[in-house]
């Protein structure tokens, strides 16, 4: 079983879909960032950084995971699903998901900080955000000329990149023009591992899922 911490950005729902598309069992403990629960001293015993996500797997001697790239990679080497063990085609996929969390995820990450949650607006530092967020999602779209996902194959570089582009609305980046990025949100938007893990976490605290796919039940 996979005890995941995570609450509802980006970042926390790559792990919820990874867990959705190769079915395994997990539950969800949901921390309120607003409430610095991340910031609390028996979450901090798990990640001294104060950051989520995070998984626990209870199933290999109470491992911890954090850093959201580092899970994907976790899980997908434990599942043997969505990244290939071919040297090549490996690294492929690797170098895309770092492309992700060095930067495409910090770059929207500041935009989303001074477009949307910053008390005093500062028009150079959106426009500087924005700016350098519509660079990388006109980068995937480049990449994704003549392909469906970023590796030809669906992976975790697609969950990692997509749990962001999908989201450039919300740092008021707009992607028209950007045809081969637009179609691909949509194609991995309607897969239903993704529209599942999308949902979770709730406006819970604690929410248990017997089996990826099946019912939730809470409690």
């Amino acid at each position: 079983m996979i005890e995941l911490y995570t609450a509802a950005t980006p970042n926390g729902r790559k792990i919820s879909i990874m867990l959705e598309e190769t079915g395994l069992d997990y539950t969800v403990q949901v921390l309120n960032l607003g409430r610095d629960e991340q910031k609390q001293a028996g979450f901090l015993t798990l990640n001294p950084n104060g950051r989520i996500p995070v998984i626990v797997d209870r199933d290999n001697d109470d491992f911890v995971v954090i850093e959201s790239g580092a899970i994907l990679i976790y899980l997908a080497d434990k599942t043997g699903q969505l990244l290939p063990r071919d040297e090549k085609p490996r690294s492929e996929v690797l170098q895309w998901l770092m492309f992700q969390m060095g930067n495409l995820g910090p770059m929207m990450g500041q935009a989303n900080v001074f477009f949307r949650y910053f008390p005093e607006k500062i028009p150079a530092a959106i426009s500087r955000y924005q700016h350098e967020g519509l660079r990388l999602l006109t980068v995937l779209d480049t990449r994704l000329a003549g392909r469906d996902y970023l590796c030809d194959e669906y992976s975790i570089a697609d969950i990692a990149n997509w749990c962001w582009a999908a989201r450039h609305e919300w740092s008021g980046i707009d992607i028209d023009g950007l045809d081969n990025l637009k179609a691909w949100i949509e194609r991995i938007a309607a897969r239903p591992a993704v529209i599942r893990g999308e949902a979770i976490p709730q406006s819970l605290t604690t929410v248990e899922v017997k089996k990826a796919g099946e019912k939730m039940i809470v409690r």
